[in-house]
């Protein structure tokens, strides 16, 4: 419908898209999986290896809080657990600063 509307308008909907595509910056790879900013932040504390209370205690949050977090960032990640969430952290390079100091 939308080409069909274009195409009476005289529009090029190629053109739109190539315009949008230069203008509009890419979604860095983390943002693709909809994590909100704290996910972000347990997630980069859990590929590091941190227990639930351990994100609670640097977080300031409680660890049943935590364990909510770990949860739906599975769920949004589409893996199985904790060590494959890492992994697709660290395989994506989520978050290189981490990286870097540890010296990978």
């Amino acid at each position: 419908q939308i080409a069909a509307l274009a195409e009476r308008a005289g529009l090029s909907l190629a053109r739109a898209e190539r315009t949008a595509a230069a203008t509009v910056p890419a979604p860095a790879a983390g943002d693709s999986f909809n994590l909100t900013p704290r996910e972000r932040d347990v997630l980069r504390l859990l590929a590091r290896g941190w227990t639930n209370r351990q994100i609670a205690e640097e977080l300031y949050i409680s660890p049943k809080t935590a364990s909510v977090h770990v949860s739906n960032i599975l769920g949004k990640l589409a893996v199985g657990g904790r060590g494959e969430a890492a992994a697709l952290a660290h395989r994506l390079r989520l978050f290189p600063d981490d990286l870097a100091a540890s010296g990978h």
